[in-house]
């Protein structure tokens, strides 16, 4: 990948961004721009997209002891916040990070498995975790992202529609949707219905296993609401499809799905990694933008759509200039 095809920054506008319409089965690509989606949609269809929202889950601070220290702040469960901590070695049980003016994140554990995470806690903090991150968080963007970040990020690495905030990385399929795209996409009778999938760092976890089918990804929380459910059957009933906004919806629709393509209301935790050779029951379409090498994001997409027609597809999009990543443009497999 080239490097000057990885977006470092957003598109002026979200619904800017270009879109490459490929065929599932068979066809030649379309080029358009994302505001264009309607005219690839029909009546009767429904998007169903992650409503979860990215935590300021980087913290950057100063040690005790000297020298700089960043954590991830991955969230609670039972009330222990964890963290992933930069540099590990040199932080053990018992140090403390200024993380800004009256806020210190003190590390409690040593590294803990399957990732390294650390058990933290904000001694002194006078308010809530998530009140020190609003304050003095910063937004996580990705690795590949190479400059700090800054206030626009606050707002343009959200959806328009996020809303339960739990993510160490945006939903990046629904960063093209504006206010005004999701009202022509209603007038146009396509409906949109809400999953919630909080995003952890596995999604940038390389695949470096010989066997794709032996690749894992690390638990990540989901609910999938009834009414969801409901807007999904009645779809089905009346021959519109399902488009899935990305592939944490589609791995949301597809953990809870039956065989007859309705899908299972519920809340849990999800593991599913889609490689080439799944049957996909929930999902018709799928809204993406283009990913990483070897990563779990890409498997998803070449099992949807078949990986030659989908590297054939990027071979396209990179010869005609398209933006890469996170921030870049989107693909409508349909």
């Amino acid at each position: 990948m080239p490097p000057s095809a990885i977006a470092q920054a957003p598109a002026p506008q979200r619904d800017a961004s270009r879109l490459l319409v490929l065929p599932r089965r068979e066809g030649a690509v379309t080029h358009a721009t994302f505001r264009d989606l309607p005219a690839f949609l029909a009546a009767g269809d429904l998007l169903v997209v992650n409503r979860s929202r990215v935590r300021p889950a980087r913290l950057l601070g100063r040690r005790a002891r000297g020298g700089h220290a960043e954590l991830l702040v991955l969230g609670s469960v039972g009330g222990e916040w964890t963290a992933l901590v930069k540099p590990g070695r040199r932080l053990r049980p018992g140090d403390e990070v200024e993380v800004g003016p009256g806020a210190v994140a003190r590390i409690e554990s040593e590294a803990l498995p399957p990732d390294g995470r650390r058990r933290i806690s904000f001694p002194g903090w006078a308010g809530t975790p998530e009140s020190l991150l609003a304050a003095h968080g910063h937004v996580p963007l990705p690795p590949y992202v190479r400059r700090p970040d800054s206030a626009e990020d606050r707002e343009r690495y959200q959806t328009v529609y996020a809303r339960e905030e739990g993510s160490v990385a945006a939903p990046t399929a629904g960063l093209h949707f504006t206010e005004e795209l999701l009202a022509a996409l209603s007038a146009r009778g396509i409906g949109m219905a809400e999953v919630v999938l909080h995003v952890g760092p596995g999604t940038f976890r390389p695949v470096t296993v010989d066997d794709v089918a032996d690749h894992r990804v690390d638990p990540e929380p989901y609910v999938l609401p009834a009414a969801t459910a409901d807007a999904i059957r009645r779809t089905r009933a009346t021959g519109g499809r399902v488009v899935a906004v990305g592939t944490t919806a589609t791995r949301v629709l597809e953990s809870r799905a039956r065989d007859e393509g309705s899908v299972e209301a519920g809340e849990g935790s999800t593991d599913l990694v889609i490689v080439p050779g799944h049957r996909f029951r929930a999902v018709d379409a799928l809204v993406t933008n283009f990913h990483l090498p070897r990563s779990s994001l890409l498997l998803l997409v070449a099992a949807f759509a078949g990986r030659e027609r989908v590297l054939d597809a990027y071979q396209e999009a990179l010869a005609g200039g398209y933006r890469f990543y996170s921030y870049g443009d989107a693909m409508l497999i349909s």
